[in-house]
C-alpha cells in the first residue's frame, strides 16, 4: 500500500470508513466482526480510518477506539464533529465543540484526534470561529489537523485562511461528480488541500449487487429514504453498472474496483474511504490499488459515462438542507 498526502497528513492511499459496521446501513454488525474487519484493513496496509461521534450515534467511535488501541501510534484517525445529538440539529459554537471533543477522545481511546472534521457547515456560527476554535485544540494537542465535511468553496477559502484546512470530504464517484461541478475539487488543488471522497462505489450501487428488487431497512438503514435507492432508480440506473462491468472486463476486475481505481487516478491527493463489515469485501476495495487505468482508459470512461444521466439525489431532501452548497 502506498501513501498519499492529505495536506501534510501522509496516510495510506486507501482509507477505510467505519460508519457502515455499526450504523445507517442496516442493523449493526456483531462487534468482534468489526473489530477483525478494523483491524484486518490496517494489516493489509490501511493507516487511515474514519468514523464520526453522530454515527450510532456514539457507537462507531467506541467501535473504532477498541480496534485501534493496540495500533493506535501506526494510524491516523478522523472524525466528525457539528451535530447537538441531545438537543437534535447543528451545533458548531466553539463551546460545544470543546465539550464534545472531550467525548470522541475518551470513545477514541486516544488523546489527540488526527483529523478532526466540521461534519456539516452551521449557518448560524461563523466558519472562521469553527476554525478558530480548531486552532486552540491543535495548540492544545488535542487535534492535529482540521477538516470540513460538505463544504463549499466559498466555505472551504474562509476557514483556510483562520486555520490551514487539511482534507475536505464529500461524496464523489462516477456516479455523483458535484466536486468537479462545484469548484470544490478545483478549490482543494488550488489550496493543497486533500479530498476524501465519501460513498466511493455509490453507498454500494457501484459494486453491481444491488438492482429493484434490493430491500433497504427504513429503520435502520439510511438509503430506505434516498430517491436514488427507489426500485424506479435503481433499474434506470443499471446502465452506469453495465458500463462498469464493461472497463472491468478488459482489466480482470470487479465494477467496485473500477469505481475506487477511478477516483485513485484523478488526483494523486484524493483518498477514498471505502466501507465495509466483511473480509471478503474489504479484500476486493482493497485490490482496486492494483489496477491502473491509464489516461486513455480515463479518457474513454469520461467520454462514455459523460452521456449516462444519474436518476435520484444522492440524499434525500432533509439531509441535503444541512449541505453547503453556497458558490
Amino acid at each position: 500500500m502506498k501513501t498519499r498526502k492529505l495536506g501534510k497528513l501522509e496516510v495510506s492511499e486507501m482509507g477505510f470508513g467505519c460508519m457502515s459496521i455499526s450504523a445507517n446501513y442496516g442493523p449493526a454488525a456483531d462487534r468482534s466482526q468489526g473489530i477483525n474487519v478494523i483491524r484486518a484493513a490496517h494489516e493489509k496496509g490501511v493507516t487511515f480510518f474514519d468514523t464520526a461521534e453522530v454515527y450510532g450515534p456514539y457507537t462507531s467511535e467506541e467501535l473504532v477506539g477498541e480496534a485501534l488501541a493496540p495500533i493506535r501510534d501506526k494510524v491516523a484517525i478522523a472524525t466528525k464533529f457539528g451535530f447537538d445529538i441531545k438537543a437534535g440539529g447543528l451545533n458548531s459554537q466553539p463551546e460545544h465543540i470543546r465539550k464534545v471533543v472531550e467525548g470522541s477522545l475518551q470513545r477514541l481511546r486516544t488523546d489527540h484526534i488526527d483529523l478532526y472534521y466540521q461534519h456539516r457547515v452551521d449557518p448560524k456560527v461563523p466558519i472562521e470561529d469553527v476554525a478558530g476554535a480548531i486552532k486552540d485544540l491543535i495548540t492544545e494537542g488535542k487535534v492535529l489537523y482540521f477538516g470540513l465535511s460538505e463544504a463549499s468553496a466559498k466555505t472551504i477559502r474562509r476557514a483556510h485562511a483562520v486555520q490551514p484546512v487539511t482534507a475536505v470530504q464529500t461524496e464523489y464517484s462516477i456516479m455523483n461528480r458535484d466536486p468537479e461541478h462545484n469548484r470544490v475539487l478545483k478549490t482543494c488543488e488550488e489550496l493543497g488541500i486533500g479530498f476524501v471522497p465519501w460513498g466511493p462505489v455509490g453507498m454500494g450501487y457501484l459494486t453491481g449487487k444491488m438492482d429493484e428488487r434490493t430491500n433497504f431497512d427504513p429503520n435502520s438503514d439510511l438509503r430506505s429514504q434516498f430517491d436514488r435507492f427507489s426500485p424506479e432508480n435503481l433499474a434506470a440506473n443499471r446502465s452506469i453498472v453495465d458500463l462498469l462491468k464493461q472497463f472491468a472486463e478488459k482489466k480482470n476486475a470487479t465494477p467496485a474496483q473500477i469505481a475506487l481505481a477511478w477516483l485513485l487516478a484523478k488526483k494523486p491527493w484524493i483518498v477514498p474511504i471505502p466501507g465495509t463489515r466483511k473480509i471478503d469485501h474489504l479484500n476486493e476495495n482493497l485490490g482496486a490499488i492494483n489496477v491502473q487505468l491509464t489516461p486513455a482508459d480515463l479518457h474513454e470512461m469520461e467520454s462514455t459515462f459523460s452521456a449516462v444521466r444519474v436518476q435520484g439525489g444522492r440524499m434525500n431532501e432533509e439531509q441535503m438542507k444541512v449541505v453547503d452548497e453556497a458558490a
